[in-house]
């Protein structure tokens, strides 16, 4: 990562700890490998600069925040429990003058990125910040963005989101590992933590690592650890380990990972002494592994000590029937968050969501839902109110087509999918049916010859009129 402080591109760091020579310090070491830094003496004075910084420019919000445990007024700990519920994107690295175990996963536990014990060596310092601010999504400027919460992830009623659910009833409990596949945005990590928090493990910790974000040469110690800082194995005894894209990992990494699926058993770099673990692993990827064995750059026989149990999360355009839900429970949370109280999405508006290609899935469409309602001045968006990207990305088979054909057509759709569906839970009965819907039974038998639904197979021996 080559920075240049001159600039104002480079990343933000917030420091908070008590004692001024330890903060003047650490703060001329990251000036001079380019970050721009600001420092706090607290807890307290922490969160306000974080807020301050949020509400006047997001574009340029703190990279990664940098707090002693030990502090007066809000100790690290509780700053470290508000930064979590107010700004869950900002990264935090803790600093412990104590050095245990058992201060690290706590603070691993409640979403701390990693931690240093004072006193800590300058090249230990800047390889852990610059790791951080690499995890943090960017080496230029940290964007805050509502985090997609587990609910959001299981919103819908498609069949792909309720096997996802299935799966995770049926399999959370074991210790057997899972490995989760599927595309960015999709909720692979919104898994994992679901594996973790119905599991008899959900009173341990739940470590990540992204291993795509880690350096070659420092992927072993952050694994295993050092001579005196555990590794992320020990982290997460008696816990959850998920290794995010593991399909990143170095292929010289592979064969000791797998040798400590099947043993039990790390050791520390540089150490002698083996130390036995206890840790379900859940690992994910964005990657097509079969491919990567192909070419030699995946273990086969990891690749299947992983596989014990395979989750893969649909993209968003394969479950377009769960957009019109997901909308509506991000609509609550960007109210909440932004201070506006729209009510909803117009059907028009769905319908023109539902004709996007979602690359950024629905990560993506939380963001488009937070941006159309923190610019529209209505209570009901239409789609005149989205982002512009939307309208102008609809695939048109037929270049005659206008945007209001290509609405009419998608809403027609959305129509029939809802008419569908509440035909099925009402095991056809027309009657409760248009209850359900909320329209006369005639409108709804008019609707249903309109969507020629009466020939339907799928429908015909179970609608009864």
């Amino acid at each position: 990562m080559t920075l240049n402080p001159d600039t104002n591109t480079a990343p933000r760091i917030l420091v908070a700890d008590d004692e001024m020579s330890l903060r003047t310090v650490l703060a001329a070491i990251l000036r001079r490998e380019g970050f721009r830094v600001s420092s706090v003496k607290n807890g307290k004075e922490a969160l306000d600069v974080l807020h301050n910084s949020f509400a006047h420019d997001q574009d340029d919000f703190f990279a990664l925040l940098i707090a002693d445990i030990a502090m007066p007024e809000m100790d690290g700990m509780e700053l470290l429990e508000n930064v979590g519920k107010k700004f869950p994107n900002l990264p935090v690295v803790m600093l412990t003058a104590h050095g245990t175990v058992d201060h690290a996963v706590t603070a691993l536990k409640q979403g701390a990125v990693d931690f240093l014990t004072k006193p800590y060596e300058r090249d230990e310092i800047i390889m852990v910040v610059k790791k951080a601010v690499m995890q943090s999504g960017s080496s230029s400027k940290a964007h805050h963005s509502i985090a997609t919460s587990l609910e959001s992830l299981f919103v819908g009623d498609s069949h792909a989101v309720k096997h996802v659910r299935e799966l995770i009833a049926k399999v959370a409990r074991s210790p057997s590992t899972v490995l989760i596949t599927g595309e960015s945005g999709t909720g692979k990590e919104l898994v994992a933590h679901a594996l973790h928090h119905e599991s008899q493990r959900k009173d341990g910790p739940f470590v990540r690592v992204n291993c795509a974000a880690i350096p070659k040469d420092m992927i072993e110690a952050e694994f295993f650890g050092g001579p005196s800082k555990p590794g992320r194995f020990e982290l997460a005894n008696e816990g959850t380990l998920f290794l995010d894209e593991i399909g990143d990992l170095p292929f010289a990494m592979q064969g000791k990972l797998l040798r400590v699926l099947e043993d039990g058993l790390v050791e520390r770099v540089g150490g002698v002494n083996t130390i036995k673990i206890d840790v379900r692993l859940v690992a994910s990827t964005s990657h097509n592994l079969t491919e990567a064995i192909k070419r030699g750059e995946f273990r086969e026989d990891l690749y299947y000590r992983l596989k014990v149990v395979p989750i893969h999360l649909p993209p968003l355009r394969e479950r377009l029937e769960d957009v019109a839900a997901l909308v509506q429970t991000f609509i609550t949370k960007c109210n909440h968050k932004l201070d506006r109280h729209v009510t909803e999405f117009l059907p028009e508006a769905i319908a023109l969501l539902k004709t996007y290609r979602w690359p950024g899935n629905v990560r993506e469409l939380e963001n488009v839902v937070e941006r159309t309602i923190l610019f529209s001045d209505n209570a009901q968006v239409s789609p005149a109110d989205l982002p512009p990207e939307i309208a102008a990305s609809v695939d048109m088979e037929n270049h005659d087509s206008s945007m209001k054909d290509i609405i009419r057509r998608a809403t027609c759709s959305i129509e029939r999918d809802l008419i569908i569906k509440a035909l099925n839970e009402t095991r056809g009965n027309v009657t409760q049916a248009a209850l359900r819907l909320k329209i006369s039974r005639k409108s709804l038998q008019m609707k249903m010859k309109e969507h020629a639904l009466r020939e339907d197979d799928s429908l015909a021996d179970s609608v009864a009129v």
